[in-house]
């Protein structure tokens, strides 16, 4: 299916998607509370068929957090960009580990270094900073590094 073909589709699966024009690839954006239902009907319609999660991440603004989730159809070769903005003080969001297994890790990193919290995640804990850095977050723009000086 062309991005020309996923923009018309997906709307119509879809109808609470956002379609953002401009980037490589189709980006859509949706509300925390319509995610978990709206990945889990990426994954299984049956015209789309994105069951390959191949990048999960997230963007300090600041003002708030953006989580990017990158999805590939391996059936159909098309690729789309889903985004959900979080609120910064109290970001939370539905795992999305049961959908598609590789986001249980990425969830993971970016629990630790953005604080977001994945609810309903099967192991929710740091991946690679060692004990003692709960909620410190060191990628959000506000951390602050007393020994590094490092200031966002």
């Amino acid at each position: 299916m062309t991005q020309e073909e996923l923009k018309i589709k997906i709307p119509q699966i879809l109808p609470e998607a956002t379609i953002e024009e401009g980037g490589q690839w189709l980006t859509i954006s949706f509300s925390p509370q319509q995610w978990l239902a709206a990945a889990h009907t990426l994954r299984h319609e049956e015209s789309l068929q994105m069951d390959f999660l191949f990048c999960l991440t997230c963007i300090d603004w600041k003002t708030h957090l953006t989580m990017v989730y990158h999805l590939r159809s391996t059936n159909f070769q098309h690729n789309i960009v889903a985004k959900i903005n979080l609120e910064i003080d109290k970001p939370e969001i539905e795992s999305v580990a049961h959908i598609w297994r590789t986001a249980e890790f990425h969830e993971r990193e970016v629990y630790e270094m953005f604080g977001v919290n994945f609810l309903h995640h099967p192991d929710l804990r740091l991946l690679i900073l060692p004990d003692g850095w709960e909620e410190k977050n060191p990628l959000r723009k506000d951390f602050e590094d007393p020994v590094n000086m490092i200031k966002l």
